[in-house]
């Protein structure tokens, strides 16, 4: 494929993958997940299932076909992980890149940072739990604003569903409903009654209560200023 001849230029952008300089992991794998989705999914495929490798039957045996022999179709499936691997590295520090410059496949590139930065299975899993208990506690802390509601509730999410946990949309949705402080309970009712919580993004359902919150701060101002004392003179 011709846009597989793009050079990949280290940065930030729509064009560029994100770099990573060796803290924030999870959220660096996020969006380089997105990012090489976003040029094909088959890519993302190479990473998660290894090197596609061409095979031929010779005497009822299965081997691997000579190079000199792939079709059109075989090549471009197997350029994948090449693909994959060049991404990878446009998107990784020197000290990165050396932790992975002897991986011979994308995906043995993407274990290794996993394994560097995640931990093995055992310590994923301790972590993991240690955000879901984390996650069922979570609760609005007292003056705090719903912006800041929103960073943390996401940050404990979006590390949750980098080490393989699933949430649907109703889940996410109830349990920001429910976490928040009593001085929200007519609006948390409006919001269940006239919305489907299936349905909402928790994106949107953030939106819904900025807003409510801003009406609820803008009549309170109203309200102080009808009030305040005038000055006759």
């Amino acid at each position: 494929m011709s846009e597989f001849k793009v050079l990949f230029v280290e940065g930030s952008s729509v064009n560029r993958p994100p770099m990573f300089k060796g803290t924030n992991y999870a959220f660096w794998k996020i969006r380089m997940k997105i990012f090489i989705e976003s040029i094909d999914a088959l890519i993302w495929e190479a990473v998660v299932h290894r090197p596609y490798v061409p095979m031929q039957v010779v005497k009822d045996e299965e081997v691997v076909k000579p190079r000199s022999e792939w079709n059109e179709i075989e090549r471009k499936k197997a350029q994948y992980d090449l693909v994959a691997k060049n991404i990878i590295t446009s998107s990784l520090t020197m000290d990165e890149f050396f932790r992975v410059s002897q991986c011979s496949s994308a995906r043995d590139m993407w274990e290794v940072l996993e394994v560097t930065h995640e931990g093995t299975e055992d310590v994923k899993r301790s972590i993991k739990h240690s955000l879901i208990q984390e996650y069922e506690l979570f609760r609005m802390q007292p003056e705090e604003s719903i912006t800041d509601v929103q960073k943390r509730f996401t940050h404990i999410v979006n590390h949750l569903t980098g080490l393989g946990k699933e949430f649907d949309k109703e889940e996410l949705n109830i349990k920001v409903l429910k976490c928040l402080d009593r001085s929200w309970k007519p609006k948390v009712t409006a919001i269940s009654k006239s919305r489907d919580l299936s349905k909402l993004s928790i994106a949107a359902l953030f939106g819904k209560l900025m807003s409510m919150s801003w009406s609820s701060r803008d009549s309170k101002s109203k309200k102080q200023w009808k009030e305040k004392p005038r000055d006759l003179h």
